[in-house]
């Protein structure tokens, strides 16, 4: 597959492509940009979407720019959300991206990356360079922007600070003179306002690259804690390969696009063959969990997770290794469905007993459908949810 064709895959946009085309002849090095907010410590596949992007850049030799929003994750994106976000302490921004350089260079060389931190020049700013940012940009444009403008029909309050979020993340470019900008399919805006702001301070504007948001592991809402439907990267090698065999069929292709190397025409090759039933689509998504658990782990973890994946769904056996909770018992017996939240196998007490109304829980390999299922606490608990690999609850005094 030649550059620009594994530049484009899985991409939504590229704006301006003949300009990036332009530049990359050039044959100088480019200089491209990825932000991510620490917003949370942990970062799961949909962030490495953005990633894969970055790392396919640097293997033809450009300077990746990964910059840490440590300022910016302060204020909070309102991309998308309906509401004002609560705002994070400095104290948490900090705590969140301690450990973000060191999951990112899973994928991407630490000796090629430049790190950078917009607290670096946010935290420098005074009043008259924050007027002169302002000036920049009209707040006709920036009440263009389809959340704000619902948020604005809808009477609900916009802070002053959520509007400066746009120029704050577009003035990040003007800083690192970014050459290209990578960010997801709801950042267009965003990204846009960086190009504004570059020619506005004399410099060429960036191209802009979006990528798709990666679907969770319920095909239905893009992938976040919050929603519980999140692969970790940190996660084990077990987890993450029982997850990634409960997608369905359907998204797997789109996990194959966005996050292997695989070329486009194998992909659709073995989506053909899956089609007319020439191959088995279970055996093409073990290949995916191996592949995706091999990159984020190892190859030898990697095999380990799928025999213990066979032991359970082939063989009905109970794998050799297997995650363990420790709960504090305060002596009574305990709702199914609120150990299912306690240990984030749920992402609420709603959808953790959804799963039990369903049939997807199961207790020491016992199908559990009683809303009101309690654990006694004196003893110990193999639970499984759905397709993810069963876990060990046990209780302790």
């Amino acid at each position: 597959m030649d550059f620009i064709s594994l530049i484009k895959k899985g991409s939504v946009e590229i704006i301006q492509e003949q300009e990036l085309n332009k530049r990359i002849s050039t044959g100088k090095p480019l200089r491209i940009k990825a932000g991510f907010d620490p917003t949370s410590p942990d970062i799961h596949l949909g962030h490495t979407v953005l990633m894969e992007k970055l790392r396919h850049f640097q293997l033809a030799g450009h300077t990746i720019v990964f910059l840490i929003g440590d300022f910016t994750a302060m204020i909070g994106d309102p991309t998308g959300v309906s509401v004002t976000r609560p705002q994070l302490s400095r104290e948490q921004v900090l705590e969140n991206a301690a450990t973000y350089t060191q999951q990112a260079f899973k994928l991407l060389d630490p000796g090629k990356t430049e790190v950078r931190y917009n607290s670096e020049w946010f935290l420098k700013f005074d009043m008259h360079d924050l007027l002169k940012l302002a000036s920049r940009y009209t707040v006709a444009r920036l009440l263009e922007r389809d959340d704000f403008t619902k948020r604005y029909a809808e009477k609900k309050p916009i802070g002053i600070h959520e509007l400066l979020y746009p120029l704050m993340q577009g003035y990040d470019s003007v800083v690192l003179k970014a050459d290209v900008e990578i960010g997801g399919s709801d950042q267009k805006f965003n990204l846009l306002v960086g190009r504004v702001l570059q020619e506005a301070y004399g410099l060429p504007p960036q191209i802009v690259l979006t990528m798709p948001l990666l679907l969770g592991t319920d095909g239905i809402r893009k992938m976040s804690k919050s929603y519980g439907n999140y692969i970790g990267i940190q996660e084990s090698a077990d987890t993450m390969y029982g997850k990634l065999m409960s997608i369905s069929d359907e998204l797997m292709w789109t996990y194959y696009e966005l996050l292997t190397d695989m070329p486009q025409a194998d992909i659709e090759h073995l989506k053909d063959q899956a089609g007319r039933k020439k191959i088995n689509p279970m055996d093409v998504k073990k290949q995916l969990a191996f592949r995706l658990c091999q990159k984020f782990h190892t190859g030898e973890q990697a095999r380990s997770a799928q025999e213990s994946f066979e032991k359970v769904f082939s063989r009905k056996e109970v794998p050799d290794r297997i995650e363990e909770f420790r709960l504090q018992s305060a002596g009574e017996p305990v709702f199914l469905y609120q150990i299912l939240v306690d240990v984030a196998a749920a992402p609420s007490k709603t959808e953790a007993k959804r799963l039990i109304q369903g049939g997807g829980i199961t207790v020491n390999s016992t199908p559990v459908k009683d809303l009101f299922y309690k654990l006694d606490t004196r003893g110990e608990y193999v639970l499984q949810a759905g397709k993810h690999a069963p876990f060990k609850i046990i209780f302790e005094a």
